[in-house]
This record gives structure tokens, C-alpha cells and sequence, in this order.
């Protein structure tokens, strides 16, 4: 199965492992509202190549959101001290899109950094 148009990935670099089972959502803002479009859970790898609610073969230009939902994951590798409990990212899908977007996230306990991936 080819990946999806929107992928994103999940380090944790006090680990140097990447973080699975966390619960992503992504979604379009449009008027100030989210517009859902997807969900799923990282794998043993830290990645969503495909999302479990529904395929994203294609993208509307505009505003998108990621939701990591990271404080289960980070419960765990903390002893329930989280300080970052939620990261969202905002991103810009350009008109005309381009053929992928890749949102890698490098996570610790009191840090996390984003980029554009590949």
C-alpha cells in the first residue's frame, strides 16, 4: 500500500526511539473551524504512513493541523509528569499541492521541534 498525501513521524530524542502508539489527528482549518479529516496511532516505527479512519489521497490548499496527542506516551516514560500533554502543528498545503507532506515531531519531556520532512 502506497503511503498517504499527508504522513508524519514521531522521535523521542531523550530515547533516540521513536514513540508508537500515540493518537494523531489531522484535520483542515477552514473559517476558523477543524474539519476532520483523519486519524490514527503512530507505529512500532513512530509513523503514520496511512491513517486508520480514512485514506488521504488528496488535499485541499490551505491551513491543516496535526494533533499528537503525546501525554499517554509520555506518562509513561516520565512517571506521569507531563508537560506537553498535546502538540499541534499547523502547516500551509500549497496551491497547487505538492505530491507529499511529511510532519516529523522530535519530542521530550520539556521540548518538541517540527519540520518540513521528506
Amino acid at each position: 500500500m502506497s503511503r498517504d498525501y499527508i504522513t508524519c513521524h514521531i522521535l523521542d530524542t531523550v530515547t533516540g526511539l521513536p514513540a508508537p502508539k500515540v493518537r494523531v489527528e489531522l484535520s483542515r482549518l477552514q473559517n476558523g473551524e477543524e474539519i476532520p479529516i483523519a486519524t490514527g496511532h503512530t507505529d512500532n516505527d513512530g509513523r503514520i504512513s496511512n491513517w486508520e479512519s480514512a485514506r488521504v489521497t488528496s488535499v485541499i490548499p490551505g491551513a491543516h493541523k496535526i494533533k499528537f496527542e503525546t501525554g499517554p506516551y509520555l506518562s509513561s516514560k516520565t512517571k506521569g509528569e507531563v508537560f506537553f500533554p498535546v502538540v499541534e502543528v499547523v502547516f500551509v498545503v500549497s496551491d497547487p499541492p505538492q505530491a507529499h507532506y511529511h510532519i516529523p515531531l522530535l519530542l521530550s519531556n520539556y521540548s518538541y521541534s517540527t519540520y518540513r520532512g521528506s
